[in-house]
């Protein structure tokens, strides 16, 4: 069969298997008769002949002591093809008299051949897993749709018209071996594959696996509360029942080609900014971190270095980093004085105090909106938490 060959493994796997079945040697050998599973190992790498004769004439070849002395390594017994599909892909013989065989031969080759379409299955199954991964490997890559991956898609009955919203998983394997780690990941695999959730999966490496979920509810609607539930569900699923320790990070949702793509750019920064600021926390959503997320492409830029350079001016004076946190507590309570100072715990007087000295050092002048967004947005850019 043009898709499928049986190999070395599958073959000794069927010899095992049907050698509990008749007390009777049994041989396996592939599409060119050539023997590649044996009760007897000394034999295996032979040519024989009774599986050519029953390879070209498509039928059940009996070979008795006669027959034998005139082939090639062969011994008496019965050769029947194995089918899978309609389509010879090899010979099972049993070694022995042909006549008491019979009874046994028919059995034995539908034993071998279940055994050959379940691997064929299987091997369906790992093959449609793995041109998955492919697919979705291409998808967070690709700012366009191409008709080859179009017509990929459609291959694998995936449509690209349903709206996706996409999480990146990062796993901290600790002291597992790979194999151990590669284990745990299949698990997580199967977590987020079971009961149906409709998700595309690949695994990246052995510290990453992306997920594209499926972005809209029952309703039609994009529900950030319902996506964040199932985050903090799976959580607490991965940490009762396995060994690895996951982060997941949620994007953004977007529509329109490229969506998928952007969301997972968007995925993995909100991963990297939310390890930053919140390296305790296991889950980060992009949007508890927008601004930080859309500024993080500054980073490194020159646009980025002129932002930061009021902050850098504090923290050059700031030795303990009292005003940095000061400045930092004024911001998370909308500038307010009165709750910035309480949740400090000091007297407004010495809130203005810090303030004045902020304006002092910084040289912006914070009554004034533009200068305070300056500073507020250095300070998202700020790499210290």
């Amino acid at each position: 069969m043009a898709n499928y060959h049986l190999d070395a493994r599958l073959a000794q796997d069927i010899v095992a298997r049907t050698m509990k079945i008749i007390d009777s040697n049994v041989n396996v050998m592939d599409a060119r008769g050539r023997i590649i599973g044996s009760g007897d190992r000394e034999r295996i790498g032979e040519l024989h002949e009774g599986a050519l004769l029953a390879l070209s004439q498509a039928r059940v070849v009996d070979i008795d002591e006669a027959v034998a002395r005139h082939l090639h390594g062969v011994r008496p017994g019965i050769n029947l093809p194995l089918r899978i599909a309609g389509e010879i892909v090899g010979v099972i013989g049993l070694t022995g008299d042909p006549v008491s065989l019979r009874q046994y031969g028919e059995l034995v080759c539908m034993t071998a051949e279940m055994m050959l379409e379940q691997a064929r299955l299987l091997h369906m199954l790992a093959q449609d897993s793995r041109l998955r991964e492919e697919l979705v490997l291409n998808l967070i890559r690709s700012e366009t749709l191409s008709p080859a991956l179009m017509a990929w898609a459609q291959r694998l009955g995936i449509d690209l018209n349903q709206p996706r919203v996409v999480a990146v998983v990062e796993v901290d394997s600790g002291q597992l071996g790979v194999d151990s780690a590669m284990a745990e990941l299949q698990q997580l695999q199967t977590l987020l594959t079971m009961p149906e959730r409709d998700n595309l999966i690949a695994i990246v490496s052995l510290t990453e696996m992306v997920v594209l979920k499926p972005a809209l509810n029952a309703h039609g609607r994009y529900d950030q509360d319902e996506h964040q539930r199932r985050v903090e569900q799976l959580l607490g699923r991965m940490k009762e029942s396995g060994h690895l320790r996951i982060r997941i990070a949620l994007g953004n949702y977007f529509t329109g080609e490229g969506s998928i793509a952007r969301s997972y750019r968007t995925a993995r920064t909100t991963m990297s900014v939310g390890k930053q600021r919140m390296p305790d926390q296991r889950s980060f959503f992009y949007q508890d971190l927008v601004l930080p997320v859309l500024l993080d492409s500054l980073r490194g830029g020159w646009q980025a270095n002129e932002l930061s350079r009021p902050l850098a001016k504090l923290k050059a004076m700031d030795n303990n980093g009292l005003l940095r946190r000061t400045l930092i507590s004024w911001f998370s309570h909308n500038v307010q004085p009165s709750a910035t100072a309480r949740s400090l715990f000091i007297h407004r007087n010495t809130l203005e105090y810090r303030l004045n000295r902020i304006s002092e050092l910084t040289g912006l002048d914070l009554g004034n909106f533009d200068d305070r967004l300056l500073l507020y947005v250095a300070l998202q850019l700020d790499e210290q938490p």
